[in-house]
């Protein structure tokens, strides 16, 4: 018997997968708030110092009833866009509270967050010179790129020599003189290597990367050591999560060494994304055909790339249960299938070879860990709606949280 992740953490509440998606439609993206406010705490204890805060990626999921929970647990946020501070600032965030971490953006991005009291760090020196004019004596931090990245594939790689991200490191000086240009203060660095690290030591070498940067700055007061932190996608492989207490006790010992060589109590920021918001969110979806095409067996669904592109984009790996009548599938016969959407293209696959228990038309399926660059990267491609978005709420119930698209809204923008 495969042990489901949805039972063992009584992810629907009072609910069950049948019973949502007659209410709400499928597919359809559900969220539990017991999970994402627990995540959120596991991230604001990352560290055991007293100067240290993680900034949520909104990125990962920028739902705006889950950007204000992360809030009420004492989170800040990152943002990449203007568009992003916008909603940022709507959730209640204060601009001090944010932080705009942008790559290549126009002149009126830039000036959008300046003139909002928001933070922007510069991703290149050119950008650092455009900025300068747009916020002559006043603060900016810069993102550094130490030249080695890792992550799980080389798309979410974010740092190294092969990479857009960031100023070269032996760009010091030049930051210097262009800061001294504009009367800007350089008031804290940041960067990110990568993503999906399930072991600390990876990103702790990281961490020691840009604190070699930091020592090059005379008196900046934080330093942001990024995000990627991992979560376990083969859960029913047996794949174990990642080692906070040991993490936080090697991560602490680094941190607090090097400020007492600093000589100055700086703060210290993370950017998690995918850890907060990953494993709080499954993506239901129906099975509307099966067939068997020269020795393979298809499951066709309604989860198409348009609603998760993870797997087609990274080769991504999610768990899949199947649900029955509002029951769990986890004992029986099994079948090797394929999981297919329901898009025009021949990639439209959320899983390859995959043994699931026998399913039927009618069944429900669930695709796990699906709520970090699920709905964020869903789009209306072969005119698909997107799907609506619920949370279990912590007594239970089940709330709609985004209603789910009309053909109206698909309609609106054209100008006919």
């Amino acid at each position: 018997m495969t042990e489901y992740y949805s039972i063992k953490m009584n992810f629907f509440g009072n609910s069950d997968p049948e019973k949502l998606v007659k209410e709400f439609g499928s597919p359809l993206y559900v969220y539990n708030e017991k999970i994402l406010r627990q995540k959120c705490r596991d991230m604001k204890n990352l560290v055991d110092y007293p100067f240290f805060i993680p900034n949520y990626s909104i990125k990962a999921n920028s739902n705006l009833n889950i950007i204000k929970t992360v809030r009420e647990e004492g989170l800040r946020a990152d943002a990449m866009s203007a568009g992003e501070i916008q909603l940022l600032l709507h959730a209640g965030y204060k601009p001090e509270e944010l932080f705009f971490v942008p790559n290549n953006v126009s002149e009126a991005e830039l000036k959008y967050a300046v003139d909002n009291g928001v933070l922007v760090s510069v991703d290149s020196l050119s950008q650092l010179e455009l900025l300068g004019k747009l916020n002559r004596g006043g603060k900016a931090a810069v993102r550094f790129n130490p030249g080695v990245g890792a992550g799980h594939h080389e798309k979410v790689v974010t740092a190294g020599k092969k990479t857009k991200f960031g100023v070269n490191t032996d760009c010091v000086s030049q930051v210097k003189e262009i800061a001294k240009k504009y009367d800007l203060r350089i008031c804290g660095i940041n960067q990110h290597i990568g993503s999906l690290f399930m072991e600390g030591d990876s990103y702790i070498e990281g961490v020691k990367s840009i604190l070699a940067v930091a020592e090059q700055f005379e008196d900046i007061d934080f330093v942001d050591m990024g995000g990627g932190f991992g979560i376990p996608y083969r859960k029913q492989e047996g794949q174990e999560a990642l080692d906070l207490a040991s993490f936080r006790e090697k991560l602490t010992a680094v941190l607090v060494q090097w400020t007492e060589k600093y000589g100055k109590k700086i703060l210290f920021k993370s950017e998690p994304g995918r850890y907060i918001v990953a494993e709080s969110g499954i993506l239901l979806g129906t099975v509307y055909a099966t067939k068997n095409n020269y020795g393979n067996r298809y499951v066709g669904t309604d989860l198409g790339f348009n609603v998760l592109a993870r797997p087609v984009m990274y080769d991504s790996h999610h768990d899949i249960e199947v649900y029955r009548n509002g029951k769990p599938q986890n004992q029986g016969a099994t079948e090797e299938v394929t999981v297919v959407g329901n898009i025009c293209e021949s990639g439209d696959i959320i899983a390859k070879h995959r043994t699931l228990p026998a399913v039927e038309e009618g069944d429900i399926l669930g695709i796990m860990d699906a709520g970090a660059y699920g709905f964020a990267m869903s789009s209306n491609y072969n005119m698909r709606l997107r799907p609506a978005e619920v949370m279990i709420k912590e007594n239970g119930e089940a709330v709609l949280i985004r209603r789910r698209d009309t053909f109206e809204d698909i309609i609106a923008p054209f100008n006919i």
